[in-house]
């Protein structure tokens, strides 16, 4: 596979959070705050992100564990939907750089550049002119969100100190539309924090998404392929899918000072094995 080519400049801080202000909606009636709407969800939320936590990130993989450059399978097939993705390449790490399971790398740090580790897009995908797998401001990914749930989240990326993010979306040829955000915090206590204080998830996902009021755990998730250093949390909107009849699905890894975000959606259904297919393999460019 060729090497990506996009310039290399230095890392970038993401946007401050009040980039997510201009998201407010001013017109739009009053909602509860997110905080509010969680408090029905509090009770199971620990016993249920344990289980989608534990049992769907507690897969192991063969997987390369060198540091050297190599690839990943894109895991092709033709028998069950699957896209067709390149093999994706693992960047090298800096010399002497632990990778983030490292018993000498504490806070789980991925040293290579984040933008190498977002899932390449598949050959036959158009790739979105605005989402190329560069940096990105965190307006792009609070956009996933519901308008009333942005500032609030915007706040969290700014308290627990979002390092930077990077994205990169795609559309496939039957009108699947593909996002990946990858989010980078200082620490994996601090990805986690935001994953607990922020994201809260539980047997929905506690903010709303742009296109998905609600969407709930996908329970046909297996972590088949996922590595153990990587937790998955896997959530599917269901039917009926609202007024654009467009479902959504989401799920989020978390892997040491990086928190993912792949979002799939499709008129009439988006088809849950490429979806699956995409998962893995940005976990696995994490793991």
């Amino acid at each position: 596979m060729t090497e990506q080519t996009l310039p290399r400049t230095p890392e970038e801080p993401a946007a401050p959070a009040e980039a997510a202000g201009p998201f407010a909606a001013p017109a739009e009636p009053p909602r509860k705050p997110l905080r509010e709407r969680r408090v029905l969800r509090a009770v199971a939320r620990w016993s249920l992100a344990v289980v989608v936590a534990g049992g769907l990130g507690a897969g192991t993989a063969a997987f390369v564990t060198s540091q050297e450059r190599t690839d990943l399978p894109g895991l092709a097939t033709t028998s069950d939907g699957r896209w067709d993705f390149p093999r994706q390449e693992l960047p090298a790490l800096p010399a002497d750089a632990p990778r983030p399971d490292h018993s000498g790398n504490a806070a789980g740090i991925h040293h290579a550049d984040l933008r190498d580790l977002l899932v390449t897009a598949p050959g036959s995908a158009e790739p979105d002119p605005k989402l190329t797998g560069d940096w990105t401001p965190t307006s792009a990914y609070l956009a996933e969100y519901a308008k009333g749930d942005r500032r609030e989240l915007g706040n969290k990326l700014h308290a627990f100190a979002l390092r930077h993010a990077a994205s990169r979306a795609w559309t496939m040829p039957d009108g699947t539309e593909a996002r990946v955000h990858l989010l980078r915090f200082p620490s994996s206590g601090l990805t986690d924090l935001y994953r607990d204080e922020g994201l809260d998830f539980g047997s929905t996902t506690g903010a709303s998404l742009a296109h998905a009021e609600e969407t709930w755990i996908d329970k046909q998730w297996t972590s088949r392929g996922v590595p153990e250093t990587a937790s998955v949390y896997s959530y599917e909107e269901q039917a009926p899918y609202g007024d654009d009849g467009v479902q959504t699905r989401v799920a989020y890894i978390v892997a040491g000072d990086t928190l993912g975000m792949v979002v799939h959606e499709k008129k009439g259904g988006a088809a849950r094995v490429p979806f699956h297919q995409t998962v893995v393999l940005q976990t696995q460019l994490l793991g």
